[in-house]
């Protein structure tokens, strides 16, 4: 199953309580106050990682509790701090910061209608008409909200975020002495650490993205050129998530690529799940977009490649201006070299690379030019 965007709830520790305590030894009845002081609480740290790829670690265990602080101990021992939980994420992953759903879901108090000799009734309004079937399920893409913030992108490896920091450890009864107060008997409490409702939300981090319509060829162009093995079958929306491969040149050199789902008409539209496909594309460094030219089912190649720009633009019209150039597949069929004469014609300033990725035929000099432009 991947997992993309996951809703948690993140507690730091709670810092330890200060102790009250005397030292009593041998010939001291009196040694005075020795109380420590309580430790911190764990914090909650967020790290990227490079080895995953999706959220389902935390789609699993969306409350992420770190330890609270121990308590002081006498002869002014302070506590332990809580051990810090570190939540290794993937490179990509946005944290996005959610008002507290609770403040929100707050139902205004119920009226009141004075009645004869003070006597009160509760207005109840029966009127409310029924949830129609399957309202309040969630949908496919987690809602942000307008009040929602980011808080910070993880794109680095080894990056890390302190999503919630841990309380302070309390004051020992030692801390507290003075001239009027030689012996005193309280201490303080620990502090609590931050909370929060967050969304974490995953956008695939590659240097070259490969976008196209269903069944145009894009995964095994993907498991042509890398170490990747994405699901290859000969119907449409074979591949339901983004994959990443990493592939190697001589000189041990590395791009990454990211195999993007089909795109169809009306993915801006969220039609087919496009969001949840298209905002894959926005970490993209280039877009090499996969067309199918041997107009399978009288698909004009030209027509797609106009829908495919159309679809980014109107989703996010930066995805339009990204640098990209288009993959000419299937070149094998009898079809394929009127359709690429036409689409050289009508979009001269557009750079194709012809490929037959089923069979590795101009695999080698697509590798090269992707080297390029994962270079810029």
């Amino acid at each position: 199953m991947f997992i993309d965007q996951v809703k948690v709830y993140a507690r730091a520790g709670h810092g330890g309580a200060g102790c009250v305590s005397f030292r009593r030894e041998s010939y001291e009845p009196k040694g005075g106050p020795d109380g420590g002081n309580g430790g911190r609480g764990g914090n909650v740290i967020l790290e990227a990682s490079h080895d995953l790829n999706n959220l389902i670690a935390q789609f699993y265990v969306p409350r992420l509790l770190a330890k609270n602080g121990n308590p002081g101990e006498g002869q002014k021992k302070s506590g332990h701090a809580g051990k810090d939980l570190t939540i290794k994420v993937p490179c990509g992953t946005i944290v996005w910061k959610l008002p507290d759903p609770n403040a929100e879901q707050e139902d205004p108090a119920p009226e009141l209608v004075q009645g004869g000799e003070g006597a009160q009734a509760l207005l109840i309004d029966f009127d409310t008409e029924p949830l129609d079937e399957g309202e309040g399920t969630p949908s496919p893409e987690l809602s942000i909200g307008e009040n929602a913030e980011i808080v910070t992108d993880l794109t680095e490896e080894g990056q890390q975020f302190t999503l919630c920091t841990g309380g302070r450890g309390g004051k020992g009864n030692h801390h507290f002495t003075s001239s009027t107060n030689q012996a005193p008997r309280h201490s303080q409490p620990g502090e609590p650490g931050t909370e929060g409702h967050y969304l974490l939300e995953l956008q695939m981090v590659a240097d070259i993205g490969l976008v196209g319509y269903p069944n145009a060829g894009k995964s095994t162009l993907l498991n042509a050129i890398s170490h990747a093995k994405p699901k290859i079958a000969p119907y449409p929306f074979t591949t339901l998530h983004p994959q990443i491969g990493v592939v190697e040149m001589d000189g041990w050199e590395r791009y990454t690529v990211c195999d993007i789902p089909g795109i169809i008409e009306g993915a801006h539209n969220n039609v087919g799940l496009g969001h949840a496909f298209l905002r894959h594309i926005r970490r993209c460094g280039t877009l090499c977009i996969i067309l199918d030219m041997a107009g399978i089912d009288d698909r004009d190649p030209c027509d797609d490649y106009e829908k495919i720009l159309y679809e980014l633009e109107q989703y996010d019209p930066e995805l339009a201006a990204k640098p990209h150039l288009i993959a000419a597949n299937k070149m094998d069929e009898d079809a394929a070299e009127p359709n690429l004469k036409h689409l050289r014609n009508r979009y001269p300033k557009v750079e194709v690379l012809e490929i037959m990725a089923a069979i590795d035929e101009g695999i080698p000099e697509l590798k090269e030019r992707f080297r390029e432009l994962a270079k810029t």
